[in-house]
């Protein structure tokens, strides 16, 4: 006997989920993981600080852009929430009048961590280049590792790497640049083992 179709959750299914998780619509599937953890929410926040004055306001940079924190986006039948996410405001001109978002960003941000990395690596990413989205950058904290990628004839092309100790110079916000390391409010956690680490006695003679 062939098996029951699956049933594909709907927007009631997400309004039910409690509100101290974070729920999307992936491929038919609710999908749900804690709200992010400090370390997480405070990259984010600074990373969104440090786009917002010289792209959204023109304080040192070029200005035209609008950028939303955790909006939530419906992308055809897909329901998704990106950690950050900017529009060229030519592109969005009007503020939304509704709760979430149906034009496709420009860019996109998605600040990895164990319970999302899975999705934010994999179906997400695939989401994002199906919505045209131009430019996806993929920051993982514990790493202290920031990947930039364009979207190329449909594909994703990785564009570079920056790392803890680099300055992040990628497109589309290459006019302004700034380290990676402004984004940590606390010590690299390798170096701070280094430095706490006991020192060696030297070897007997």
């Amino acid at each position: 006997m062939a098996g029951a179709a699956r049933r594909l959750a709907t927007y009631a299914d997400l309004e039910a989920v409690p509100a101290h998780l974070v729920a999307e619509i992936v491929d038919g599937v609710l999908e749900t993981h804690p709200r992010p953890r400090p370390r997480h929410a405070s990259v984010s926040l600074k990373l969104g600080g440090e786009l917002d004055f010289p792209f959204g306001r023109g304080r040192g940079g070029p200005g035209g852009w609008v950028f939303m924190s955790e909006p939530e986006l419906h992308l055809g039948h897909h329901v998704v929430v990106p950690d950050l996410a900017g529009w060229r405001r030519e592109r969005m001109p009007v503020e939304p009048d509704t709760a979430f978002v149906e034009t496709p960003p420009d860019w996109v941000c998605e600040i990895l961590s164990p319970s999302t990395a899975r999705l934010d690596r994999g179906p997400k990413r695939r989401i994002y280049a199906e919505a045209g989205i131009g430019h996806l950058w993929l920051l993982d904290p514990g790493d202290g590792v920031l990947e930039a990628f364009a979207l190329v004839d449909g594909r994703w092309l990785l564009l570079g790497t920056v790392q803890r100790g680099e300055t992040v110079a990628m497109p589309p916000f290459d006019a302004a640049p700034f380290p990676l390391d402004d984004l940590f409010p606390f010590d690299d956690p390798a170096a701070q083992s280094a430095q706490t680490a006991p020192p060696t006695a030297p070897p007997e003679t």
